[in-house]
């Protein structure tokens, strides 16, 4: 099935997805926030990150007015931050009988059925959302996907930087080089990776890229193995010039949050290794201990915490894992930098490309950027003053980078949603 399509607000997202080693130097989000239906105090909490009060906000509004469209997508889309699902599904669901057509609280749903593997419930909702080759790709599979074989990996990283690579076999084939990105969403292959591992497309894309044409390919694959560690029945993605060559590739292919998120995953930057668990009560225990804990929202494929920037106070903020993160340890969104004093070099634009579209950034030195216990003070980052605010409707200043976490260990637990950060290496 082939789709034209352009780079709109969701496909910027999902970009490193499909283009295995394209990724821009830092994922700068600058599309706009869907506008919202009011103006109140729940989406005033909403915007400031403050989610639990939002969320009892929109409950209060939905009580008195229970035809309310705007305050049901909302409350369903603060279920699916936390990835609380059963909440998440009777908003979302509200909403959409509310307005079947309605493309944003369509596409939460289809989200949050595929957070659950629930592929085949999430399929016509990506459809009803004008995402005809997610719809496509994702009813085509059949059966348990990312089936867990094995019940830990500890993967050594072959390199640091300018990109962590680490090694993975695909349909049990040799040893290939693997980026990872917790800001690309699924896994995805060079397209000479995906024609040895005998790959088909079940749905393809046509995008404009860098002032050009690329296709998109969509399919699944039988198995993908780290170390110790077999997933079957993988979704993946891969992309493709029109001649059929391969796009970009720094690597054989790029790691993205969806297969993080089925296991208890540990970005160890201080021991240069990826640790991948089967979660278990006992296992999240063992990471929880003497771990500092973090909240986590994942919006999209995009994760988030909270943090502060140069004395802000803490808000939400993106952390990033993986990735070309370049020098810079954080960047800092919209006017942040100039309306909280960061010292910034306009003189020294730096060109970069956000997801295939250019983007300029400028260097700025913080006094302090933190995440709990974790700080650094003086350190290099970039700031974006282009970027918007509120690119998933909540204001973050600042999203951390691959240097940020250089001395510290952290793991990711997708079902308790929180994220645990200790300095040094991983035991």
């Amino acid at each position: 099935m082939a789709i034209d399509g352009k780079w709109d607000r969701r496909s910027l997202l999902r970009g490193a997805a499909v283009v295995a080693g394209a990724a821009a130097t830092a994922p700068l989000l600058g599309g706009a926030a869907t506008a919202l239906a009011g103006s109140g105090d729940a989406d005033a909490l909403f915007k400031a990150g403050k989610f639990e009060q939002a969320g009892r906000a929109y409950e209060e509004i939905l009580r008195k007015d229970p035809g309310n469209l705007h305050a049901a997508r909302r409350r369903g889309y603060v279920g699916l931050l936390g990835n609380r699902f059963p909440e998440a599904e009777k908003y979302l669901k509200m909403a959409v009988q509310l307005a079947p057509g309605d493309k944003d609280a369509n596409y939460f749903l289809a989200d949050c059925y595929l957070r659950q593997d629930k592929f085949g419930l999430s399929a016509p909702h990506w459809k009803a959302a004008g995402e005809d080759g997610y719809a496509t790709w994702f009813a085509a599979v059949r059966g348990e996907a990312y089936q867990v074989h094995g019940d830990i990996a500890r993967v050594p990283w072959k390199q640091t930087d300018p990109m962590p690579l680490v090694e993975g076999s695909v349909n049990g084939g040799p040893a290939k080089s693997f980026t990872f990105y917790t800001g690309a969403s699924n896994l995805s292959l060079t397209a000479t990776l995906a024609k040895e591992a005998g790959l088909s497309p079940v749905a393809s894309q046509k995008i404009d890229f860098e002032g050009g044409s690329i296709w998109a390919h969509y399919g699944i694959l039988d198995s993908f193995r780290l170390g110790g560690i077999e997933l079957r029945n993988v979704p993946v993605g891969w992309s493709a010039t029109e001649s059929g060559e391969d796009v970009g590739a720094d690597s054989d292919g790029m790691i993205g949050t969806w297969v993080f998120s089925h296991l208890l995953t540990t970005f160890d930057y201080a021991g240069r290794q990826l640790i991948l668990r089967r979660r278990t009560p006992e296992t999240a225990r063992k990471v929880r201990a003497g771990a500092e804990p973090l909240p986590l929202w994942l919006a999209e494929q995009y994760l988030h915490t909270r943090g502060s920037v140069a004395g802000s106070g803490t808000g939400v903020v993106g952390v990033n894992f993986g990735g070309s993160g370049g020098e810079s340890a954080a960047v800092v969104f919209g006017d942040t930098a100039e309306r909280l004093g960061i010292r910034s070099d306009y003189d020294r634009p730096l060109g970069t490309f956000a997801h295939s579209h250019p983007a300029v950034t400028y260097p700025c030195y913080p006094k302090e950027i933190r995440l709990g216990a974790a700080t650094a003070r003086e350190i290099y980052c970039e700031t974006h003053p282009k970027a918007a605010l509120a690119p998933f409707g909540f204001d973050v200043r600042v999203a951390f980078f691959h240097c940020f976490f250089k001395p510290y260990n952290i793991t990711l637990d997708f079902t308790d949603m929180n994220l645990y950060l200790a300095r040094g290496k991983a035991t």
